[in-house]
């Protein structure tokens, strides 16, 4: 009875591990988390896997019949399980999953930065030199996640035949802020693979470059496609209020994307366009995206100011219990408040002469290197993630704040860094 009760307790780690791993994908890209919440869950998915571990070989033998229908969730806590053990048979396989599956890994990657830099010792440097390219863009996402040069590898890797691991290379050298990688970057431009093309202008426009690489982002800005809202938002962070509002003019013509021209706003800060975010408020489809984007604008906390409405009980936002609804997807404004649009227009008649039109607003300030490591102390998620690309784009050749990493190594670092 008692090896059954224990077995019973590790498939509860292990199927607790999964689901929060799960839980926390969707939550370090949320409206409405703090740090010190996101540490709450990782303390409880650090909790059960430190279960799993006690259980040692019992429960490596649940984790590999798991592996037999792996999901991002599984590889997650097989691939935590293996490092930190030092499991190599049990590392190839979660490495050999995610090359017949490319969709898993999500799940391998997330646990090398999980894991403390100590456990990936030998582990980085072999996948580093291993044939497979999608090994070797794991070992080099391993180093930025925790902010290690690469070396070599990486200068090879620019240059390599698989487009996958090249746009992975030029993904790391702008996370890790190698300027003298620049002109890499800047010659990436120009690659046949459209993917890569994206990567190299991201990365250059982190490590400083204003010209090509901004005008690479704006042919991605203005066509439809995945990668769209990403690469305006990068775009107008870099451009002087000129330059931002003639890319708003331009995508303000796009009568269809909406939703496209109130991110930018947002991220482009200029409170002459606050008016007319306050007007889309009252449009069921835009009302949240326009409070978030007034919020990166003004700094308000529209839930903690009483700013914020009921939710109209006509919303039905996202999938449902429905077999035959097509929407499938979770709905992108889930957890933003509904603003009130009379209560936030009468602030903004009192308070709105703070913020004057024609000077780039974040989070209700100007932009500066303290204020950006501010809002990563105190934002949720998604305004720390704006801080983390606003700090790089103030000091080309800042590392990138990695605002998905395990909550507690976040807080170490943003408590040992410059005041």
């Amino acid at each position: 009875m008692k090896r059954a009760s224990i077995a019973v307790i590790v498939q509860q780690h292990l199927e607790d591990a999964v689901v929060l791993r799960g839980t926390r994908a969707v939550l370090v890209r949320a409206p409405h988390v703090k740090l010190h919440q996101l540490r709450r869950l990782d303390d409880r998915i650090a909790a059960h896997l430190d279960g799993l571990a006690t259980a040692g070989p019992d429960a490596v033998a649940l984790i590999q019949a798991s592996l037999e229908s792996p999901g991002a969730g599984t590889l997650f806590t097989a691939t935590v399980m293996a490092l930190e053990s030092r499991d190599p048979a049990l590392l190839e396989r979660c490495l050999a999953i995610a090359e017949a599956e490319p969709d898993s890994l999500r799940g391998v990657l997330s646990a090398f930065g999980w894991v403390s830099a100590a456990s990936l010792r030998g582990i980085t440097k072999a996948l580093l030199e291993a044939p497979s390219p999608l090994r070797r863009g794991v070992g080099l996402l391993a180093c930025a996640m925790h902010q290690v040069h690469p070396g070599a590898a990486l200068d090879a890797a620019l240059g390599d035949p698989d487009a996958a691991l090249r746009a992975r290379a030029l993904t790391v050298a702008g996370r890790l802020g190698r300027r003298e990688l620049l002109p890499a970057c800047l010659r990436a431009l120009a690659d046949g693979d459209a993917a890569v093309r994206h990567a190299a202008a991201c990365a250059a426009l982190l490590l400083g470059d204003r010209g090509p690489a901004a005008e690479t982002l704006r042919q991605v800005a203005g066509t439809a496609g995945p990668g769209q809202a990403d690469a305006a938002t990068h775009l107008i962070r870099s451009l002087d209020e000129a330059g931002a509002r003639a890319m708003l003019q331009a995508l303000s013509r796009d009568k269809d994307a909406p939703r496209l021209l109130i991110r930018a706003i947002g991220a482009a800060g200029d409170a002459h366009y606050v008016p007319w975010l306050i007007k889309q408020m009252d449009d069921l489809a835009l009302s949240r995206l326009a409070g978030e984007s007034f919020s990166l604008i003004t700094g308000l906390d529209l839930a903690l100011l009483d700013l914020e409405r009921k939710p109209p009980e006509a919303n039905e936002a996202g999938p449902n219990d429905d077999p035959a609804d097509p929407r499938v997807a979770l709905d992108e404004d889930d957890g933003l408040p509904w603003p009130d649009p009379q209560r936030i227009a009468a602030w903004w008649a009192a308070q709105g002469a703070a913020f004057p039109p024609g000077t780039r607003f974040f989070m209700g300030a100007v932009p500066t290197p303290a204020h950006c490591q501010a809002v990563l102390a105190s934002g949720f998620q998604r305004q720390r993630t704006a801080a983390a690309e606003s700090l790089c784009l103030l000091q080309p050749g800042t590392p990138l704040f990695n605002t998905s990493a395990p909550a507690w190594r976040q807080q170490r670092l943003l408590q040992a860094a410059p005041a």
